[in-house]
């Protein structure tokens, strides 16, 4: 198995682990005991820093998980998307990939998008219907 093959599927066991109610009350009963043991230490620096370091680190290692199946979730989506557009009898192709387009140009295909939604609100005012195709 090579390296991206290993990342994907540790990152997708651990966002999957990370996200169950065991796995927080497991986290819930580390704060529980690290708060008991407080007066043990006498509420030390390192008692304190015990807490702070460990936090950090889960914090900062998540952060990339957490990424990493959003990127892989939003890429699948997009994906979907793009193949329903694709699958629309009298959908613009040219919306596909949209995601990789600059901002200007995004905004531009609002704009467009904007005016049509607009458009449609008017006709429903006056009693007509909203849907089929603007261009028909």
């Amino acid at each position: 198995m090579n390296n991206r093959a290993w990342y994907s599927n540790f990152a997708k066991s651990i966002a999957r682990t990370s996200g169950r109610p065991k796995t927080f009350m497991l986290a819930a009963a580390v704060i529980v005991v690290w708060l008991v043991t407080g007066p043990l230490f006498g509420f030390s620096d390192t008692w304190q820093l015990v807490i702070n370091t460990g936090t950090t680190i889960v914090t900062f290692l998540m952060v990339f998980l957490i990424q990493n199946t959003q990127n892989r979730d939003s890429e699948a989506l997009q994906i979907k998307i793009d193949e329903l557009i694709r699958a629309t009898k009298g959908a613009h192709l040219a919306l596909l990939d949209l995601e990789e387009l600059e901002q200007d140009e995004l905004d531009a295909f609002r704009q467009r998008y904007e005016a049509l939604a607009a458009a449609a609100r008017k006709a429903l005012e006056q009693g007509h219907q909203d849907t089929g195709s603007p261009e028909a």
